[in-house]
């Protein structure tokens, strides 16, 4: 009996292997930066708009809600802690104007813009040195801020 209500309450699906999963959707992120106005200088060029917000006794952090998933930016709890070996993605409307500001912001432009077999792309750092990708939506794609 317990096993049909797992059935009905998960979707099973197979992955590229195969096998079947229960199929599951991506719904927070959560990044760690010491300069909090900095990294939201730096998201807001990309296209991201922040709320602050705090949760109880929660150290204040940054916010943003987009189809569902949040993505949220965090000062360190402790000086060790960082989030850096997590690679971000975000399609923009256009990958050379939002390098271009980005550069101008002092980001480091790790791979230019180029043409590549899943659109136009580059990779940038933040200012964390989390590494980000860009990749340009085409007309038919929703873009990063929708």
């Amino acid at each position: 009996m317990h096993s049909r209500r797992v059935r009905a309450t998960h979707q099973l699906g197979s992955n590229r292997f195969g096998k079947k999963v229960t199929t599951a959707k991506l719904n927070l992120l959560v990044i760690r930066s010491a300069d909090m106005n900095r990294a939201q200088q730096f998201y807001e060029a990309v296209g991201l708009q922040f709320a602050r917000h705090s949760h109880g006794s929660g150290p204040e952090h940054l916010a943003h809600e987009s189809g569902g998933v949040v993505f949220e930016i965090y000062p360190p709890s402790d000086p060790a802690e960082n989030t850096t070996s997590t690679r971000l993605g975000f399609a923009v409307a256009s990958v050379d104007a939002t390098i271009s500001l980005l550069a101008s912001l002092g980001a480091v432009v790790k791979r230019q813009a180029q043409d590549s077999e899943w659109g136009r792309r580059a990779v940038v750092l933040d200012f964390d040195k989390h590494v980000v990708e860009l990749i340009e939506t085409s007309p038919a794609q929703p873009s990063a801020t929708a």
